[in-house]
């Protein structure tokens, strides 16, 4: 069923956004259809990065990891969706990713959703977002080892021209430790 709703939303939705990004980008300012909620979105993370990404040493980086890219947000589809894409490269192997953001007025959530290329990754709904007072946070879960994992990623430390993203996993304690940390500059 996810399946098919991930496929139902890059084809009725992803794609015509995607035209619509690369051809007339939106000013959040002027963007008066937005919900309050997604300009306060946009206004944390639109605009073009420069990205540092640091893995945090782990069973599939036993040694740690990097890569270095460039990624590109903006507020689409009439101030309904935050799409960002980009791409990187390190140690860690090349990424390409897709991320759809979008405001669900009756759950009082944001959603997400993710499409990543990299060493078997795809795309999937990835839980559901919300604002911790001035960080942004994606929780949701992912089978490790065969149990379902509690994750979290959190853009901390916004700016006008910087924010980073912490991705963190739940351990058995239930504590969170970070996995990887990406820290993104204004272009």
């Amino acid at each position: 069923m996810i399946r098919k709703l991930a496929v139902l939303l890059v084809s009725a939705f992803i794609l015509p956004s995607l035209a619509l990004a690369q051809n007339a980008p939106q000013s959040i300012a002027t963007d008066k259809s937005a919900s309050p909620e997604m300009r306060r979105l946009a206004e944390a993370l639109t605009g073009d990065w420069n990205n540092v990404e640091t893995m945090e040493p782990t069973e599939s980086f036993p040694k740690g990891g990097g890569r270095t890219g460039t990624s590109h947000c903006s507020l689409t589809t009439g101030g309904v969706t935050l799409l960002c894409e980009g791409n990187s490269d390190g140690s860690a192997g090349k990424l390409s990713h897709l991320i759809v953001i979008w405001w669900d007025k009756n759950a009082k959530l944001y959603g997400f959703f993710i499409c990543f290329r990299d060493w078997g990754s795809g795309c999937e709904i990835r839980g559901t977002a919300h604002w911790e007072r001035d960080v942004f946070v994606n929780d949701y879960t992912e089978n490790i080892k065969g149990k379902p994992t509690k994750m979290r990623d959190s853009f901390i430390d916004i700016t006008p021209n910087s924010h980073t993203l912490v991705a963190a996993v739940e351990t058995s304690d239930g504590k969170m430790r970070t996995l990887i940390t990406t820290r993104s500059t204004r272009r």
